[in-house]
C-alpha cells in the first residue's frame, strides 16, 4: 500500500527535530520551475498566487531570498496545514516515521511528488495554479506522465491510497494503471440521501488517517477500513473496491 496526500499554502522551516535524508527525485525540474517563477515580476506572481498583497509580497520575497540549495527542513515538517498538524509527524515515534517514509508520498506544484524526508524549502505554488510554467499551460501540465509514474514506482504493484485533494490527485489519475490500482477515501456526512464533504473537516480526516495508517502498521488497503477517529466509521453499504467512505456518525 502506498499513500498519496496533497501539500498545504502554509510552510516553515524546522531543523531543529528531524534531519532531511534525501533530495527530491525531481530536483533537475523543480529547479527549471523555480527559475522560471523567479524571473516574474512582482505582479505576475501575485495573480498567480491568487492572494492578497501581505500573503504575496511575503512570499515574492522569500522567492528571491531563498535557493533550492538552501533546503534542510524534511517536506512532512515543512507543510504546516491543518491536514500535517492532524497528521502530527512532529511526535511520530521512530516506527511511524519509517512508516511514512515508506509508505506515503506529497504531491507537489514545484517539487512535483516529495518523500517526507526530502529536502525542501517554504514555496507557493499550487498544481492547478494558472502559470504557464516554463511554456507548459500549468504546472499540471508540466509535471504531465511523471508523477503517475513514480507513483506507480513506489507503489510497486501494490494499492494507492487516494489521500489527495481533487486538484492534486488530477496529476497521476489521468494514468489508466493508476486508476485501476487506486483506492479513494471520502469522508463526509450523510444529508439528504448523499455523501456531503466538508472542507476543513475533510482535511482533517487525511491527515488523522496517515496517523492511523503509521500507528497501526497498516499494510493492505483494506486495514484503513478498521479507521475510527475523529468519530468516522467506514461504510461498507456506499463504499466501492476503488473508493472508501467513510461517514461521520451524529453527535460525535
Amino acid at each position: 500500500m502506498h499513500m498519496i496526500i496533497s501539500p498545504t499554502k502554509r510552510m516553515r522551516e524546522d531543523d531543529d527535530w528531524l534531519a532531511p535524508c534525501d533530495a527530491p527525485c525531481f530536483l533537475k525540474e523543480a529547479s527549471r520551475v523555480y527559475t522560471w517563477l523567479r524571473e516574474r515580476s512582482y505582479d505576475e506572481m501575485k495573480a498567480i498566487w491568487a492572494c492578497n498583497d501581505g500573503i504575496a509580497r511575503a512570499a515574492y520575497e522569500r522567492l528571491h531570498a531563498l535557493d533550492l540549495a538552501d533546503a534542510r527542513t524534511p517536506a512532512i515538517l515543512a507543510f504546516d496545514g491543518i491536514q500535517f498538524q492532524y497528521m502530527a509527524p512532529s511526535v511520530f515515534e521512530d516506527a511511524s516515521l519509517a512508516y511514512v517514509s515508506r509508505h506515503l508520498s506529497i504531491l507537489s506544484g514545484l517539487y512535483g511528488i516529495l518523500r517526507p524526508l526530502d529536502a525542501v524549502i517554504p514555496y507557493r505554488l499550487e498544481m492547478q495554479a494558472s502559470a504557464p510554467v516554463c511554456g507548459a499551460r500549468s504546472p499540471l501540465a508540466f509535471w504531465g506522465d511523471r508523477l503517475a509514474a513514480e507513483v506507480l514506482r513506489r507503489a510497486g504493484g501494490e494499492t494507492i491510497v487516494n489521500l489527495a485533494s481533487k486538484e492534486y490527485a488530477r496529476g497521476v489519475a489521468r494514468s489508466a494503471a493508476v486508476r485501476d490500482a487506486t483506492v479513494t477515501c471520502t469522508f463526509g456526512e450523510l444529508a439528504g440521501g448523499r455523501v456531503v464533504q466538508k472542507g476543513v473537516h475533510v482535511k482533517m480526516a487525511r491527515g488523522e488517517m496517515v496517523r492511523f495508517a503509521a500507528e497501526t502498521g497498516a499494510r493492505r488497503a483494506e486495514d484503513l477500513r478498521a479507521f475510527d477517529r475523529l468519530g468516522y466509521r467506514y461504510s461498507e453499504e456506499l463504499s466501492t473496491p476503488h473508493e472508501y467512505v467513510f461517514l461521520h456518525a451524529p453527535g460525535e
